[in-house]
């Protein structure tokens, strides 16, 4: 495998040489997603698209733990999540980060996994058609 070393990312046009797109390297790499998932929750659990992610585990309705292909440094990273529900008595569902415990899933964010839901505000889960979840450390 070859390394590339730079100190800065820039983008130019062939016509005219300009230096108005640049950003350090550091920016790239602190500032991209670490992982990411869409994935269906409802039947079987499938990964539409993703990256660093190599599994999603279903552990009931609406509980599912996304699994890193390669662990975070420390899990105080940051997670973004959106949801799609195509069912109107769904209509006032969330997605949201499982917080305490939890008798199906013992480690809710870890360098490894982490476990999201998908319910209501009155602790009733639902399948999700579609959910989204970003990692960015």
């Amino acid at each position: 495998m070859s390394t590339l070393k730079t100190g800065k990312v820039k983008t130019t046009t062939i016509a005219n040489e300009l230096d108005t797109e640049s950003t350090d390297v550091t920016n790239v790499i602190n500032g991209s997603a670490k992982a990411w998932v869409n994935f269906d929750g409802t039947g079987t659990v499938a990964i539409r698209r993703g990256f660093n992610v190599s599994s999603i585990t279903d552990n009931g309705t609406g509980n599912y733990t996304v699994n890193f292909a390669t662990a975070m440094a420390d899990a105080n990273y940051q997670v973004s999540m959106s949801s799609v529900s195509y069912f109107s008595t769904n209509a006032s569902t969330f997605a949201y980060i499982r917080a305490g415990s939890s008798a199906t899933t013992a480690n809710q964010k870890t360098t490894t996994q982490l476990n999201v839901m998908y319910g209501s505000y009155v602790s009733t889960y639902y399948d999700c058609a579609e959910m989204n979840v970003a990692i960015l450390r």
